[in-house]
């Protein structure tokens, strides 16, 4: 009777042991229906091919395996002007009721993926379409799509009334990088901007986050709660850094090895790029033997950024207050209100650019 016992306790406690997460992620493998988002927002491709995709509404983010949906009927992407009335009337509805908020570009087929929410507020639904090399618009189907999902903890609470919900920021972007997938945004914690570093495939109990603060030298101050708003995986010096972009505009370099879970890190500011003003996307290219950092901003165009600076940059450690300083930046005078930015390929970029009331999808070459 007491070995029946024995043997029902230890039954009990792993159950226990391996149901319980304690501040970390939850990852699950599934196939079934395919994924119920509730939300798409920032997306990025493994190497693979699968498409990461972040449900902010949801604190989650989905492993997708687009399969045979990775690729339209013609290899690259073709420009389309009135991009967004032509994914409004696939969706039933009018330009003004449809938020883009995503490109992305498939590593293979170089099809252009947009993530697209249909309606305002709480009655939104996400969309996930495809336009290929001839300007071929079709939705992608998630119904029956092999999927994985990483559940986000402590993320900020959903009020659908708040003016601007913190819930939103909980993924504000991602990138792949040596088999893991990085995470910026925010969480409900005090110190709530964080970097989360992630391996795929998803495994049941992941790594708790590490926590960012950064010197924002236009402000003067330490700052624990702005979110990391674009950033991408890049060596400076031989060692492997995440450069970031933050709102009025510090731009960060954080070494990867001083990323680890459960700690507080500060990044090292390198450039501040303006006041009043949001970054939107990065991307990184070279021309003629040199590394480029190109990013869109909400209220300050393109800005052409050279990476060389990046190691001996003098770090920002003082309250700034020239309008800029830092490494410096060229503003591309031809690529004029850029919302979504993406490469193409080694020689063009693509963009979502606003002319007028309406969105344009161009490829413009690399500068």
């Amino acid at each position: 009777m007491r070995s029946v016992h024995m043997k029902l306790w230890l039954f009990i406690v792993l159950v226990i042991l391996t149901s319980w997460v304690p501040s970390s992620a939850r990852g699950v493998a599934e196939t079934g229906q395919g994924p119920a988002l509730t939300s798409i927002g920032p997306m990025t491709f493994g190497p693979d091919g699968t498409l990461f995709a972040a449900d902010n509404q949801a604190a989650a983010v989905f492993g997708l395996d687009l399969a045979a949906q990775a690729s339209g009927a013609v290899p690259g992407t073709r420009a389309l002007d009135g991009i967004d009335q032509k994914i409004a009337a696939m969706l039933g509805t009018g330009a003004r009721e449809i938020t883009i908020t995503d490109l992305i570009v498939h590593p293979r087929s170089h099809n252009t993926f947009v993530s697209v929410m249909r309606g305002q507020g709480t009655g939104a639904a996400p969309a996930l379409l495809r336009i290929d090399g001839a300007g071929t618009i079709e939705m992608v189907s998630l119904q029956s799509m092999k999927f994985s999902k990483l559940e986000l903890p402590n993320a900020p609470t959903a009020n659908p009334n708040d003016r601007r919900s913190a819930r939103g920021s909980t993924i504000t972007d991602m990138a792949f990088s040596d088999g893991r997938l990085w995470i910026a945004g925010l969480s409900g914690e005090e110190f709530s901007s964080k970097l989360r570093s992630v391996p795929y495939p998803f495994s049941s109990i992941l790594e708790a986050s590490t926590s960012v603060e950064i010197f924002h030298g236009n402000h003067g101050a330490l700052e624990t709660r702005s979110p990391v708003y674009t950033f991408l995986p890049y060596t400076v010096n031989n060692q492997p850094h995440l450069i970031a972009g933050y709102l009025c505009t510090p731009l960060v370099k954080f070494p990867i090895a001083a990323l680890k879970p459960g700690q507080k890190v500060r990044g090292t500011t390198i450039a501040e790029l303006g006041a009043g003003n949001r970054p939107l996307d990065m991307i990184l290219y070279k021309k003629n033997g040199r590394d480029f950092l190109l990013m869109s901003n909400n209220s300050r165009g393109v800005m052409k950024i050279a990476t060389d600076g990046f190691a001996s940059a003098t770090p920002i450690t003082a309250p700034v207050s020239a309008e800029t300083a830092g490494v410096p930046y060229e503003t591309i005078a031809s690529m004029k209100g850029v919302e979504q930015l993406d490469l193409l390929d080694a020689q063009n970029s693509i963009v979502i650019a606003r002319a007028g009331t309406g969105l344009n999808l161009q490829i413009v070459p690399l500068p």
